[in-house]
């Protein structure tokens, strides 16, 4: 989630969802290109359709309360233990040749924060998949997000093995303080302190991003990799739901978690 695209979000949230999941619904004369103009209704996947395959993707259940939450032996819980998985042993290796002498002296992870260490299904639910940054405020303020399965897990035994853990998100710096308790209350055991937590801060940008507040989010999160980078640390796996998180280097290696409920660019 970033802020700085709440309008954009807001109008491709429910589009994101549907190219992700509903890709396979095309029919034979779809259109092709992600911005195509639709000539009829049959190009497009059904919205309801596409939300019960959201649901059924994340293995839906509901409380006494009508919470929604992501079941742990759901299809999405098994494609990020996959993950999960093969990020696991590329750390191990760098790892092994760190005790070696052949890798970083200081190895580091960089972690985006919703749909990569915090679910956000609960949210997106109880919004009908429409992002606003004030409904977000109210939720982060109040209510804790469950942690993506097996990443607290991961991350702690990253930490650990003496690999420095980082958070870079889109949130805004005001939401700081919810997000810190968040993390904690779901099992991270690495400080999320203002060493290692870097939310977005429009108001008073960091010197060292030369986009100031009009960075996208490439440019932030890739800006702020390089700013950890020239602290001397070494990026050896940098995860998020985004592939904008992903882009612009300044990471050994990257990891996609899945995320069909929304895309931002």
């Amino acid at each position: 989630m970033q802020l700085s695209l709440a309008s954009k979000r807001a109008r491709i949230a429910a589009a994101g969802a549907a190219l992700a999941v509903g890709a396979g619904l095309y029919t034979a004369g779809a259109a092709s290109a992600e911005h195509s103009v639709p000539r009829t209704d049959k190009e497009i996947p059904n919205l309801t359709k596409v939300t019960d395959k959201i649901k059924a993707y994340y293995g839906d259940t509901t409380d006494k309360n009508g919470q929604h939450y992501a079941s742990p032996d759901s299809n999405y819980a098994k494609q990020v233990a996959d993950i999960q998985k093969k990020a696991k042993a590329q750390l191990e290796k760098a790892v092994k040749n760190r005790a070696g002498g052949k890798g970083a002296a200081k190895p580091a992870i960089v972690l985006d924060v919703d749909d990569t260490t915090l679910l956000t299904y609960n949210y997106e639910l109880q919004q009908g998949f429409h992002f606003t940054p004030e409904s977000q405020d109210a939720y982060l303020k109040s209510t804790d997000m469950a942690p993506v399965f097996g990443m607290p897990q991961l991350v702690n035994w990253a930490q650990s093995k003496g690999i420095t853990v980082f958070y870079v998100t889109g949130r805004d710096e005001h939401q700081r303080d919810w997000s810190v308790r968040n993390l904690k209350n779901a099992g991270y055991k690495p400080a999320a302190d203002t060493a290692h937590f870097f939310l977005k801060n429009k108001k008073t940008p960091p010197a060292y991003l030369p986009c100031g507040a009009t960075c996208n989010t490439v440019e932030y999160k890739a800006g702020t990799r390089k700013h950890i980078e020239s602290q001397g640390y070494r990026i050896i796996g940098n995860f998020g739901d985004q592939y904008s998180d992903l882009q612009g280097g300044y990471a050994q290696h990257t990891y996609k978690l899945p995320n069909p409920m929304y895309f931002l660019p």
